[in-house]
């Protein structure tokens, strides 16, 4: 069996305020494969985007530390690198695509000289070299007229075609890794999967390892093989997509489906929502943290921080006490008159 591409073991980042400690990222651990492509999903401020800056070496302290955890990519331990051996990684084998790429782009200089340095320093060809490759890269995102629009500055381009620069970009290394946080974030619905579509076709023939990153469900499920749902610094579902959208063993799952709009619904009246708001990741809440907006706690939920476990079908991971005794298949279903119980063998 081949080594995993990426190794993520109870990775801790927090970070110091005046108002405490921050745990943005608590103890979370998973593995990914080559060629996977992997949905990490849920609110603002579950740690998400940390999780991806802990990869990508952006974590600076004293502000923001990683506390601990292993980071093994193609069995190397990034924590252990120095800033230049990270900087060998980041960008050339591991790539990352923004959500806001008019901040991501350097309004001063053109488009061809911020992809020619990427390539320039990841890659030992000559500058003639690289702007063909650069060229190159535009094309596979689509753009006409590649050559001429090199000479553009970021301003000159929508906010569709920042995005697709950005994509190539990030691919123009052919990373192994290609982390992309919000990368659809304020496009239109028809641009949005425009620029899916592009990134799942230059991932398969790449062979590029793809981490999305969203808050938008919909997004994940035409692209994702797998999903990691997050909820205040940790992972609390973790499964194959047929898993997540069919068979989900935590509430703050079904929360997060149960409030999308469905075409196959049409008789759906209203969506549902999760009730409350995150805790803060400065004060967390004993025992479960989804407790305090969960309509099936109990007392042991309120004592006892549930562990990731395995549920469900195989291969599938829930943090919940009462996983497998929930039946959320009703609610998923938009049955509005049935409301999921904790079954006879849960604790009360």
């Amino acid at each position: 069996m081949s080594e995993p591409l990426l190794v993520v073991d109870d990775l801790r980042t927090y970070f110091s305020t005046e108002e405490g400690i921050v745990r943005a990222v608590d103890g979370i651990s998973f593995t990914m494969e080559a060629g996977q492509r992997l949905g990490v999903v849920g609110e603002s401020g579950s740690g998400k985007s940390v999780t991806a800056l802990s990869v990508m070496g952006l974590i600076e302290p004293p502000a923001g530390e990683i506390v601990t955890g292993r980071l093994l990519f193609k069995g190397q331990n990034l924590l252990e690198l120095d800033e230049d051996q990270m900087q060998e990684v980041r960008g050339g084998q591991i790539a990352m695509i923004f959500q806001d790429p008019m901040t991501a782009l350097n309004p001063v200089y053109t488009i061809g000289d911020q992809l020619m340095e990427t390539i320039l320093l990841h890659q030992d060809v000559s500058r003639s070299e690289a702007r063909e490759i650069a060229i190159q890269a535009i094309e596979d995102v689509q753009i006409p007229n590649a050559s001429q629009r090199m000479m553009d500055y970021p301003h000159q381009y929508s906010g569709g075609m920042r995005q697709r620069i950005m994509i190539a970009m990030g691919l123009s290394c052919n990373p192994d890794l290609l982390i992309a946080d919000e990368p659809t974030t304020a496009l239109d619905v028809t641009t949005q999967a425009q620029i899916m579509d592009l990134m799942l076709q230059l991932a398969e023939d790449r062979g590029t390892a793809v981490m999305l990153i969203t808050h938008d469900l919909g997004v994940v499920a035409g692209f994702c093989d797998d999903v990691h749902v997050m909820y205040a610094g940790g992972i609390v579902e973790s499964g194959s997509i047929d898993d997540i959208y069919y068979n989900p063993q935590h509430p703050y799952t079904w929360g997060l489906l149960g409030s999308m709009t469905r075409l196959d619904d049409a008789q759906r009246q209203r969506l549902h929502s999760v009730r409350g708001a995150p805790p803060s990741v400065i004060d967390l809440p004993k025992g479960c943290r989804f407790r305090p907006r969960c309509d099936f706690a109990t007392e042991i939920c309120g004592e006892v921080l549930p562990a990731l476990r395995d549920v469900g079908n195989p291969g599938q991971r829930a943090a919940c006490h009462h996983a497998e005794e929930l039946d959320l298949k009703s609610m998923i279903a938009g049955d509005e008159t049935s409301e999921p119980v904790v079954s006879e063998g849960a604790s009360s």
